[in-house]
């Protein structure tokens, strides 16, 4: 598909590796341009701005703004004919229900949904010790993730999956640890975030995270987070609409208040 018109951002900022890694196996498949934020705005969910710059980069724009608002720009103003947004490759997997909205990473995806562009997300699960950015994880490392991720890229598009889903949310593990077995998944419910308070400071803890480093986690077979577990590549198909099936109790509150509105 050489005439496949590629836009790819990520939230850990142009620089970062796994984007440089990203954008260069995504162009053995496509024309890819990089529309991507000028340093690191994680967890920035869908933060939209008022007004960004764009400047002009080697790999395509920078953008001094959010991961949304890059989708926004490169949609409407700087690539108008892309057929396909692309996030990441972010240093950290983006697994469970619970981090979908505060994602940038999977952010982008969903503004592309929104406006009507098909897109993935793409993350990889680094544990400790390697957790932190400045640790300086390779190029290779994220080998899986993008191989991974190229493959869904171009064979999503030619088979028709966006027919009926908006985005796919791709996790993989570290190149070494993978098997290479892929996964049809759904976003795990588990969610393990608390507060600890001493005195006026309160922490939020995240206790899935040590868990899952350990291979304890709680989460059942077919979710995002077992099969990363498992050290396969996580799959999972969304819809942007979060819209839920006919609920007949919401139905009769709905009709008991218009009922009362014409008393």
């Amino acid at each position: 598909m050489d005439g496949l018109d590629i836009l790819v951002t990520n939230d850990d900022g142009v620089d970062a590796v796994g984007f440089q890694a990203l954008y260069e196996e995504l162009s053995t498949i496509g024309n890819v341009t990089a529309v991507a934020p000028d340093d690191d705005q994680s967890a920035v969910g869908r933060t939209v701005s008022e007004s960004v710059s764009a400047h002009s980069h080697e790999l395509g724009y920078v953008v001094e703004g959010t991961p949304a608002d890059c989708v926004i720009a490169g949609l409407s103003s700087l690539l108008p004919e892309t057929d396909l947004v692309v996030a990441g490759c972010n240093h950290g997997a983006n697994l469970g229900a619970g981090v979908l909205g505060r994602s940038g990473t999977v952010s982008a995806a969903v503004e592309a949904a929104f406006l009507g562009v098909p897109a993935l997300s793409t993350s990889m699960y680094v544990p400790n010790p390697h957790w932190e950015k400045t640790d300086g994880l390779s190029i290779e490392q994220f080998d899986t993730a993008v191989r991974a991720t190229a493959y869904l890229a171009e064979r999503a598009l030619q088979d028709d999956v966006f027919q009926t889903i908006d985005y796919l949310n791709v996790n993989s593990p570290l190149a070494d640890r993978a098997t290479g077995e892929m996964r049809l998944t759904y976003p795990s419910e588990v969610y393990e975030l608390y507060s600890e308070q001493d005195e006026s400071e309160i922490r939020i803890q995240n206790s899935i995270w040590e868990k899952l480093d350990r291979g304890s986690i709680p989460d059942p077979e077919g979710t995002d987070r077992r099969a990363i577990l498992e050290n396969c590549i996580s799959v999972s198909p969304l819809t942007v609409t979060q819209a839920i099936e006919e609920n007949s109790a919401l139905d009769g509150l709905v009709a008991e208040f218009s009922n009362l509105s014409h008393q």
